[in-house]
This record gives C-alpha cells, structure tokens and sequence, in this order.
C-alpha cells in the first residue's frame, strides 16, 4: 500500500501528516516520587543487607562446621534442627533475590530492553524489578517517563525530541478543539520535517545496524512483529517501522516478508536504530555461531540493495518515519496488530484476486447491521409466504445473490464483527443505567473511540467520576472501558443513550464513532461530488441498521433514495431542500415545546431516570446536496440548537465552508478523511456507489411484498434419490451431527473440518475462502493457515472413483462440493420437491412413500447439540428458519394425503412429528385440529385444544386458530379449563 502524506483543502500533499497531535506533557519529579525512592531503598537496603546480617547475629551459621558422621543420622530431631533448615532455606531465597537486584540494576543502567531471567525467581524477580524502578525513578530523565519517548537516550537530543514527540502526539486518539490543534499543528509540521530531514541525511540509524531473529512457537505463543516492537521499541505500534525494513527482502529459506502478518521462525529481521534489548544482534557479534553471522551478513547486503531502491523510488527514503507509518486495515475492534488481527492482514492481500468490496470487508459495524438486518429481512419474507399460502404451498428457497450481489454479501460475511456489536451496545446502555441508579444525567459525548477492543468515551467537558467499571481516561473529558469489563454486561433494559453513534473511519488502531446528534451546529462535508456520496451512504447504511440504537429517524436529501429500502421505519427520503426546512422548522418547534412541558434540559435527561420511557429518539439529517445562502442560513438557525434537542445534521458543500458550520471535514480522492481544525485524519469508512447498488439489491431480493409468488420452489440442489444415487459421502444436519462414507479425522483438527464441511453443505452455490475463514475463525486467522485447512479439507473428502475430486474452485475461487458430497437436507428437499412437483404430482402411492420417508428423515433440529463456542455463522444464516418451515409443509403434505382416505389417525400421526421440530407454526396447530375433529371424538378435540392452549402460553392461541375452534367445537371455552 502506498505512503500517504496529509493533502490539503485540495488533495495535494502540502504538509506533513497530523494524525491527531496532543500536547506532549513532560512528567515531573513529584515529591511522592523521593518518597517512594526513599522507601524502595530501605526496602533493599533490608532484603538485600538486613537478612543475612540477621540471620548471621541470631542464628548463625546452620551447617556443621565439620564432615558430619554416622551417629548425625541417627540424632534425634529438636527444634534447633528446624530451624537450622529454615535457616538455610532462607540463604537460599536471599541469595536468589540478590541476583534478581543485580540483573535488574545491570539492565537499567545498561539500558538493555528486557533483562536476563533468573531462574525460579518468577516473584522475586517482579518485586526486585518494582523496587529497582522506584529506586532509580529520582534520576530518570523526563524522555524515559514520558511513554512514547524512551527512545531519546538512544540519539542526539534534538533528533530525538523531535521523533519522541511525535511519536507521543499519536498516541492517544482524540477530537481536539480548534485552539488545541493551532497550538500544536505548527510544532507538529516542525517536528516532522526535521524528522524528514534526519532520515534523509542517513542520521535515523544509530551506530551498528541491529538484527533479531523470529522465535519458534512455545505452546500457543508466536512471535509477531507487533511483540518484537514492543519488547525493542517500547511501542507495539512501530511494528511497522520493522516491516518497512524488511519488505519483499529474501530470506535464507528462500521466502520473502509479505504482509506483516506472515513471519516464520528462524527469518532474521534487521531492526531500527533505536531498538534495544539482550535479544538483539550487532555485527560483529562473537556470542553467535560463525553460520548465524555469514547468514545475517548477507541479510543485510540484500537490505543496502534494498534501501537504496526505497529512496530512489520514495526520493528521500522515508521509509522507517513513524509520522509516515501505513494506515491502519480497518480492525474490527479497532485493533491492528498483526498478532491480534491476521484477518485484516490476509484480507488485505487478498482483495483484488478474489474481487470482495475493500469497503465492506474493512467496515466491521456497517457489516454486521447490514448482515443483520437483512437475516431479518429474509425470515420475515420466509413467514409471510407461509403464513399467506392459500391454496398451495410456496417454496423456502430465497433467490441466490450474483455477481456484485454475491461479492457484496461474502464480504459482508468476512467484515461483520456483531461482537463488537454487542459489547458497544451492550456497554452504552449499561453506562446509562449505572448514571441512572447513581441519579446522574447522561454527559453529552461527542465521539466514541473503538482501540484494541477497549472503548474511550470523549465527553464534551468533565463529567466527574465515571461509574464503575468504567474508569477516567488520559483526559478528564475521557471515560474508559476495557473490553473484558465490557464482556461482563448483560442485557439491559434501558433506552439506548447514545443512538446517533456512526463510524467514520479509522486512525492507525482507533476506529472513531462520532456522535452526530451531539454536534453543537452543522458538521458539514466537502470533496467530489463520488467521494462525499460514499461517505454519506456509508453513514445512512450504518445508521440504519447499527445494534447499538432503538428508534430514530433519518431523512435524506440529494441523494439515497433507494437506501430507504434497507430499513422503511428509520429512513426517509425528501425531494428538495425547501421541503427539508419547512419538516426541521416545524420538528424544532415542537421538541422544543416538548423538552420544555417535560421539565428537561435536553434529550439525554429524557433517556436516564423516571422519565426514560420517552425515550426521545434522535432525528439526523442527511443533506448531500449544498444548500443555497438563504436555505443555509436558516438551517444554521435551526442547528443552533440542534444538540440540546437531539437533532444531527450533516450537509455536503464544494467548498470548504459552510455558513453556520461547527465542524468542518473532507473527504479526499484517496479516501482520507481530513479535519485539520479537529486534529482528525482518518482512512474514511465508504460505502461507493458500485456496492451500495449491490446491497440495495440484496434487501430488494428479500423484500416479502416484492414478488408475489413469494420465494422460489425449486431448491438450489436436486439429489437423485434413486438407488443408483446413492452418495460417496453423506451428512445427516438434521439433528445431531453424522458424517458417512468418511474417516474419522485423526488429529484434533477434526472439528474444524467437520464445521467446514457444514457450512458447505448448507451453499451448495459455494463459498468464498474468505467466508470460510471468517466463519471458522472469527476473532481473525492468517492466510496460510487458511490455505492449510483448504487443501486438508480437500484432501479428507477425496475423489470419485473417476479421479474428480470432491472439492474444487469455480473461476471465481469459491469452494464447491461434488453432486457425490450430499447432505440430509438436501435428500430432504428434493424428496419434498419430487413429491410435489415432480413424479407425486400424478401419482398417489409415490407422493405417499416420497413424503413418508422425508418426514422420516427428521430427527431433530439442525445440528442439534453442536458446541457452543462452535458453529456461530449460523446466526448469519437462514436455515434455521427454512428448515422448520420445510417440515412443516412436509407434515401438511403427508396429512392431506392421509386425509383422503379418511385416515385420521395417521395425519394425526404426521403432523405430530412435525410439530416436534416445528413447535409454533400455527398452519400445524390447525390442521391437527381438523385431523382431530375428522375423528369424530368430541372429548379428544377437546383435549387437543388444551394442549395446543397450554402451548401458547401467556399469549393465548392465535386469533385464526381460536376461530377454527369455534367452528370446530363452540363449546371449547368452557371446556378447556375442566380438561387441563
């Protein structure tokens, strides 16, 4: 990926990059500093001096003074014995802690990054490192306390100032305000062209050239490059910097550093000038072998090869600046190491080969409620085809995406992250319901920063304390939580507090959400016309469908209206700018009206208390097109107050300024994000114009009023269920989890081939590597791994007698299943579908066995008592749905049949065992009744109905069935009750 530089209003590199810049603050010398010194001193003084003087004056020395003899053996044991043991026990453990304080002092006075491990002295050696550190914390320098900036002992001081504060200036994500980022944009731009000017005179690298050698696995630990730069560096984040220094550079297994993600044992990686640490190698080095030095002798003769084609490329060489460091690959949590996130990695790599949307894949939030709210969508279309069948039984199957619709929605299933989801929802309504309780208002919160799966709040001033577990962050306007306090909410049932959250994008390892309806006035938003329209469909399509909010409304003007298709009661779309005004005039006025009968200051202190059942749902407006003088004159009037009355808006603009504007942004053509006022420069979350047509496209397909005929009634996969189609290899999903004609994996990778094997069973139209991998590992997993399990899963199915084998790659690179491979499910459907719609249609006595032995196949619910931390993509799916729906009609069918030939029993048969993996599918419930009655047994009618009332539960039984019952049997009401 390219080097960006920070553009100007027009897009042109014309500065240094300021990724949000903070004031660095120098820490001082506090008097509780001398105090704890002073403490930690006695303390050593006692341990290391104090113990073996007191042992020496009250106990003595406990080993015989001489060769001890037989009759030693046979003395008795006093107390005196006893405590010559301890005694020596006691040498022991002072000894080893001496030694602990040694390497401690060595390496602190050194200089070297991690000292050497005593061994055994785990604890020890933790409290002689505590006590060495406020030891020598009075005569630290202040560029070792300050984080971010241990690397100044290692250069001249003005070199390393400048790189020290800048490296402190992006550490903490954060809006700043507009006097904050004039203060320090200048001392910034200083900062990073003398850093520029550092690299390019070849003064970054200090004294001999350093090497570190990748470590093999122990247990489940592997190195990473982000573990090496925060052991060498002092800061996970500069694994970059090392990746840069490696890149495309041949190693001596033949292999090359590609993504930084994919690093082997034994490759050596040369380090940046200020790494330290006893782990490191300089050459000449006479502790390692003379093989391992002649190796990284010519590692490093490829890298002078290697620098010098960087610079003639890059006209300078910037290549290991840490204010030019690469952007961040859209984490999911916000994360981006390569460690923690392969998948992002892989992804990354991958993009272009295998044609998934970049936009979607590196949005985890947009991804996960556009995923969800199109499952919905489908289940609700499945229903209402069912529930409004008269006359004939319509089909389960929805259409199959293509095309852009297919690529749209495997990278869908690769981005989503309804984790992350969960826990932001999870966290906001949890912070409102601790204030609540605490009889504390809600602090208006500007923006929420998504960092390494912990969640900062950035408040619009102090709010005081936050509630536990939340905890003050770097700032008094921040409120921290950690992603495992977060882990420990519930649901709760509270309004959702801050529902006009949005992504905006990312800032290397911080995902910004920025809370558009706390904006105190108009945010508005410039660029070309195609790069504003994919920021304000990627904010519409995330708000639209996002967990994390209740009600609202969203209007959108200039642009969007096909998107009102993703969700109906959120969006709405106005014609022109003057209808807009007149609807915001008139909204204005009466929430205004409304605050004011309610007794509230704002709509936040009608989320929390007695009251939060008004809920006060936010209203955001999205106007693409820029309004006249006039027309943004009287919307700056309306947004005035806009915060207070929780109403957004968001208006694109040509130019740089818009009257009435709060905060300004830009989007530029390389899909930066730009505040320079606010200190914001981001990798824009998009959603272009190809995609968004393709996910409109999606929820069209699953649209219920679409289509009238409803789903399709051919399934995706007809199996020939003669005898001479019997399968190579068989899966039995409904109900427990069996697989025939195929060995038991030996290793414990069984399971991952087994769910893998599910998943395609259940897409016989194939799926994506990317989907598969998402799906088996979705907390991230690198791309050889991946690629492993592929040709492993290739290899356990095999090939047909005819040398085919059973799993190949269409042109597009999905994974597709032999016709050999076949599931239950799909002898299921195709059973159903024979009797139907093929050979039963005409033939009474085949529908009967057709439909008999598909009933027969059903032993439960799919994959019924699979593992819980196993099989969640099937939350994505909607064959949950379809296949109750499915037996259903299968009982239905086999009951008709039964019926007409007056065999009341054995419809009444049929449709019982439907029920038990169909349970509350009303059609059942109703044509058990008429079987029922066709017996002609009041008292068993009778009892039927109160069974299938004691079903119902609270609810009662559904109108259409109380109805049928009051045809069948009128005197059902007074009956049931003696029954039950």
């Amino acid at each position: 990926m390219a080097r960006r530089t920070t553009s100007g209003s027009t897009g042109s590199p014309t500065g240094p990059r300021n990724r949000t810049p903070q004031p660095v603050r120098v820490r001082r010398r506090s008097f509780g500093d001398f105090v704890m010194a002073f403490l930690a001193f006695v303390a050593l003084l006692a341990l290391v001096v104090g113990v073996p003087g007191a042992l020496a004056v009250f106990v003595g020395w406990p080993l015989p003074h001489g060769m001890p003899s037989r009759d030693w053996l046979t003395q008795e044991i006093t107390v005196q014995t006893f405590l010559h043991v301890l005694t020596v026990v006691v040498w022991f453990a002072w000894a080893q802690f001496t030694a602990c304080v040694l390497v401690e002092i060595r390496a602190a006075l050194s200089g070297v990054g991690l000292p050497g491990r005593v061994p055994g002295a785990g604890p020890s050696q933790l409290l002689a490192r505590q006590l060495v550190t406020a030891l020598l914390l009075v005569g630290a320098t202040a560029a070792s306390l300050t984080p971010g900036l241990s690397q100044l002992g290692h250069s001249a001081a003005p070199e390393g100032n400048h790189k020290g504060t800048v490296a402190a200036a992006q550490q903490t994500p954060g809006l700043l305000s507009p006097q904050q980022a004039k203060a320090t944009a200048a001392a910034v731009a200083e900062q990073a062209d003398h850093v520029a000017a550092q690299a390019r005179s070849g003064n970054g690298r200090h004294g001999a050239t350093k090497f570190y050698r990748i470590q093999p696995p122990e247990g489940r630990h592997h190195d990473s490059l982000w573990e090496i730069a925060q052991r060498h560096l002092g800061d996970g984040r500069r694994y970059k910097e090392i990746y840069e220094l490696n890149k495309d550079r041949l190693q001596a297994d033949g292999s090359r550093l590609t993504e930084a993600s994919l690093i082997r044992p034994g490759w050596i990686m040369e380090m940046p000038g200020d790494a330290h640490g006893g782990e490191l190698v300089e050459m000449p080095d006479a502790h390692i072998s003379p093989a391992a030095q002649k190796q990284i002798q010519q590692y490093d003769k490829s890298g002078h090869h290697a620098h010098g084609q960087g610079q003639h490329a890059q006209g300078g060489g910037h290549a290991s600046l840490p204010a030019q460091r690469g952007p961040a690959t859209g984490a999911v949590t916000g994360a981006d190491g390569p460690a923690e996130h392969g998948r992002q990695h892989a992804t990354a790599s991958q993009e272009h080969s295998f044609g998934l949307s970049e936009a979607l894949v590196g949005a985890p939030l947009l991804a996960a409620g556009l995923l969800a709210a199109l499952g919905r969508r489908r289940r609700q279309a499945l229903w209402q085809s069912a529930l409004a069948a008269v006359g004939g039984r319509r089909g389960m199957e929805p259409p199959t995406p293509i095309g852009d619709a297919q690529n749209v929605q495997d990278a869908l299933f690769v981005g989503a992250d309804p984790e992350a989801v969960r826990l932001l929802d999870r966290s906001m309504r949890g912070l409102a319901a601790a204030l609540a309780a605490e009889s504390r208002p809600l602090p208006v919160v500007y923006a929420a920063w998504l960092t390494r799966g912990d969640l900062h709040l950035q408040l619009a001033q102090p709010a005081g304390k936050p509630p536990a577990p939340w905890r003050p962050g770097q700032e008094q306007t921040f409120w921290m939580l950690s992603r495992a306090d977060a882990e420990r909410y519930d649901d709760i049932d509270t309004a959702a507090p801050y529902p006009g959250l949005v992504s905006l994008g990312t800032m290397d390892d911080s995902r910004l959400l920025l809370n558009l309806e706390a904006v105190p006035g108009i945010v508005s938003l410039s660029g070309r016309e195609s790069d504003r329209a994919a920021v304000f469909a990627s904010v519409a399509a995330e708000l639209a469908t996002n967990g994390w909010s209740d009600r609202m409304t969203i209007t959108l003007v200039g642009f969007g209206e096909d998107l009102t298709a993703l969700a109906p009661n959120r969006l709405r779309h106005l014609d022109g700018i003057e209808a807009l005004v007149e609807t915001m005039e008139a909204e204005t006025r009466q929430r205004r009206g409304a605050l004011g009968a309610a007794g509230h200051d704002s709509v936040l202190t009608g989320r929390t208390g007695p009251a939060q059942h008004t809920r006060w749902a936010p209203h955001l407006v999205l106007l693409a097109a820029r309004p006249s003088a006039e027309d943004a004159r009287r919307l700056a009037e309306l947004a005035a107050d806009a915060s207070r009355l929780g109403i957004g808006y968001l208006v694109g603009t040509e130019s740089d300024e818009l009257p009435g504007a709060a905060w300004e942004l830009q989007i530029t053509r390389e899909g930066r994000l730009l505040a320079p006022l606010l200190g914001l420069e981001l990798d824009a979350q998009l959603l272009p114009a190809a995609q968004q047509r393709a996910v409109v496209e999606l929820f069209a397909q699953a649209d219920p009023d679409r289509d009238p005929d409803g789903p399709t009634t051919t399934p995706p996969f007809l199996v020939d269920i003669t005898e001479q189609g019997r399968p190579a290899v068989y899966a039995r999903l409904v109900g427990p989890y069996e697989i025939i004609g195929l060995d038991t994996p030996e290793d414990d990778r069984g399971a991952l081939l087994q769910e893998a094997l599910a998943l395609l069973l259940m897409h016989r139209e194939g799926v994506h590597p990317r989907v598969l991998a998402a799906a088996l590992w979705p907390r991230g997993v690198t791309e050889d791994v991946r690629d492993a399990l592929v040709e492993r899963l290739r290899a356990w199915l095999g090939t047909d007698p005819d040398g085919s084998v059973r799993m190949r790659a269409d042109a597009t690179g999905r994974l597709i299943l032999a016709e050999s491979v076949v599931s239950d499910l799909d002898v299921l459907r195709s059973l159903y579908h024979e009797a139907t719609q093929g050979k039963g249609v005409d033939n009474r006595a085949v529908r009967g066995r057709l439909l008999t032995d598909a009933l027969g196949l059903v032993r439960g619910s799919l994959l019924e008592g699979r593992p819980e931390s196993r099989y969640g993509w099937l939350s994505h799916e909607i064959v949950d749905a379809q296949l109750p729906l499915l037996v259903a009609d299968i009982g239905l069918a086999l009951s008709a049949f039964h019926l007409e030939k007056d065999r009341a029993p054995k419809a009444i048969e049929a449709l019982e065992a439907a029920l038990r993996t169909a349970p509350a599918d009303e059609r059942l419930w109703n044509e058990l009744l008429r079987a029922t009655h066709a017996t002609g047994d009041p008292d068993r009618l009778r009892a039927r109905a109160a069974d299938l009332l004691s079903r119902s539960g609270a609810r009662g039984l559904p109108p259409r069935t109380e109805a049928l019952l009051d045809e069948l049997l009128p005197t059902w009401r007074e009956g049931v009750p003696a029954a039950g």
